[in-house]
């Protein structure tokens, strides 16, 4: 949404998304649960250090990510 924003020489407003076939399986119900019952740390904050021509024009150096506090890993079992 910012990167688009950017580009088109506008400012990110309100991103709102609606999930199709969104499911949970009863596998990771308890991961989920701990990850609801964490309180977020922390106000993390984008910073697009150039706004390019093109939207895919963008390379992983134009961000930088400011006051991210990441919390621990929690692993999850995945079906193949």
């Amino acid at each position: 949404t910012r990167m688009l924003a950017a580009v088109c020489g506008y400012k990110a407003g309100e991103l709102i998304w609606q999930g199709g076939d969104v499911h949970l399986y009863l596998n990771h119900a308890s991961l989920v649960e701990e990850q609801l019952s964490r309180a977020p740390a922390g106000n993390p904050k984008l910073k697009l250090l150039r706004t390019p021509n093109s939207i895919f024009d963008f390379t992983i150096e134009d961000f930088e990510v400011l006051d991210y506090q990441p919390q621990s890993h929690i692993s999850a079992p995945v079906a193949v």
